[in-house]
């Protein structure tokens, strides 16, 4: 099953991995190999911590690539209209009436101070699919809420 996200979001997961494999592990393991030259491996913090940071960036990678292999990248300035699919910004109104503008993205992409959440998020389910002026029910640790669409718009290419 395809795991969506942006076409930003897989760029950036892209160059996250080039910038380890090219440039953050060969400045490691460098560190590392002069540490080890220096003797007692044993009680040298530089080639402990080294070692360790090696087996974390090998780790990351890995996540990475098998992550990579699942993404299904989509663009969401090819989209447009009033109906909420992945991508698009999607402006709602509570029951007290306060508005919240939410985007949804891919998991990986998810920034709630940015006010990016998933398409799987319970408000993200829930709004996939609505249009324009349609109330939406969705499950939170508070409890059941629910919004109404006020408005719905995709990013311009390059945005």
């Amino acid at each position: 099953m395809p795991i969506y996200i942006s076409s930003h979001g897989h760029q950036k997961i892209i160059e996250e991995y080039r910038w380890l494999l090219h440039t953050e592990r060969p400045r490691i393991t460098s560190e590392v190999s002069y540490a080890a030259s220096l003797g007692d491996r044993s009680e040298n913090s530089e080639y402990l911590y080294g070692k360790k940071r090696l087996r974390e960036i090998d780790k990351r990678l890995y996540f990475l690539q098998k992550r990579l292999e699942d993404l299904e990248p989509v663009d969401p300035s090819k989209f447009t209209g009033t109906i909420v699919r992945f991508g698009a910004i999607v402006t709602i109104e509570d029951e007290e009436g306060q508005t919240q503008e939410w985007t949804i993205l891919g998991e990986d992409e998810v920034d709630t101070d940015k006010r990016i959440i998933s398409y799987v998020s319970p408000l993200g389910r829930a709004l996939l699919g609505k249009n324009i002026g349609d109330a939406v029910v969705f499950e939170t640790p508070k409890g059941r809420r629910e919004v109404v669409v006020t408005g719905v718009r995709y990013p311009s290419a390059g945005s």
